[in-house]
């Protein structure tokens, strides 16, 4: 089956809200492109949500594009320049990358909700590696 990026999208914010975290949400989505089951992925990135776990560093959400990427490219320099592609594109699209900043944890006001954060490191992690074929 060819999913759309849309659908991909619309796929990780299903697990999203089915009990995966951002990161797992994101990384689980690929799991067929990057050659490892649900499970394995998702303990994987168990530890990688809200932030690292603590909405201090970057979204969960990212970590899981640039793992999957990492996974599917099993080329560190095409790995390098698909994470700083997405960071780079998540930047200009929310302003931060950082967990607790997007959520709004300290002025209140949220920049980007979690379904957001998962659908852009979906679509940018889609969008790099198409690039890369």
């Amino acid at each position: 089956m060819c999913e759309t990026i849309q659908e991909k999208c619309e796929k990780a914010v299903a697990k999203k809200h089915s009990g995966y975290n951002c990161a797992q949400a994101v990384a689980c989505t690929f799991c067929e492109e990057a050659g490892l089951d649900d499970e394995t992925m998702r303990n994987l990135m168990q530890g990688f949500g809200a932030g690292l776990a603590t909405m201090e560093g970057n979204c969960g959400a990212i970590a899981g594009a640039v793992a999957a990427a990492g996974m599917i490219n099993k080329d560190q320099m095409n790995t390098f320049q698909d994470a700083r592609l997405i960071m780079q594109q998540f930047m200009e699209q929310n302003g931060t990358v950082i967990c607790k900043e997007l959520k709004g944890i300290e002025t209140g006001h949220v920049v980007r909700d979690c379904d957001d954060c998962v659908r852009d490191a979906v679509c940018f992690l889609e969008e790099a590696l198409q690039k890369g074929m």
